[in-house]
């Protein structure tokens, strides 16, 4: 990836990278809302890094609307094929592979918030790590129409991209390097993801 190379080896990518590396990132936060396995929030903050970094004022703008467009269809495509394996056998296995990542405790509570505060939660479960899944499996089995998944996708995937580009700009900003600037806000978005199951066990 052209902008995650720059970051690296400190140098500042011209039109052409960006030209690869914006496509790019736009791919990976798109597949990663599809397969929840892929550290969308990272890429996110990563790049934010660099765009830090480059002289050009309007990369930062870039990397926004690139990441939040990304995730916003890529939520759109997961929630569809989840709608579909409702009433499709062919589309069961997206439905159950959201089933699978998200555990009866926390489906159950995403059910109640939901019902409780409707749009917000969808809104919200973008910046509780590992909160995304469980809430869109909510309003799968509340039957809410694609319309009104849309409507509180919107500003979910901002607050999102907002969230963690804030993150990648204060790791630019605190070193001289995009690298070191990189390693830092990658080390604050797997801790932030990683908090909710060590505070588990904790409680435990």
């Amino acid at each position: 990836m052209t902008w995650l190379a720059a970051a690296t080896t400190g140098a500042t990518p011209g039109a052409a990278g960006q030209a690869i590396g914006y496509p790019t990132l736009f791919l990976l936060v798109f597949l990663g809302a599809l397969v929840p396995v892929v550290p969308t929030g990272a890429l996110v903050s990563s790049a934010a890094v660099v765009a830090f970094h480059q002289e050009a004022p309007l990369a930062l703008l870039f990397v926004f609307v690139t990441a939040s467009t990304a995730a916003f269809l890529g939520d759109i495509a997961l929630y569809w094929l989840g709608r579909r394996g409702m009433t499709s056998k062919n589309g069961s296995r997206w439905l159950e592979a959201l089933r699978s990542r998200a555990p009866e405790e926390r489906l159950s509570q995403a059910q109640g918030k939901l019902a409780d505060h409707g749009v917000a939660v969808l809104v919200l479960s973008r910046l509780v790590p590992a909160g995304r899944i469980p809430v869109m499996l909510a309003c799968l089995m509340a039957e809410w129409p694609l319309r009104r998944f849309v409507r509180g996708n919107l500003p979910a995937c901002l607050a999102w991209a907002v969230t963690y580009q804030l993150i990648g700009i204060l790791g630019g900003s605190l070193f001289p390097e995009p690298w070191q600037g990189v390693v830092a806000a990658v080390a604050l978005t797997v801790a932030i993801s990683a908090a909710p199951t060590v505070w588990k066990r904790v409680r435990s």
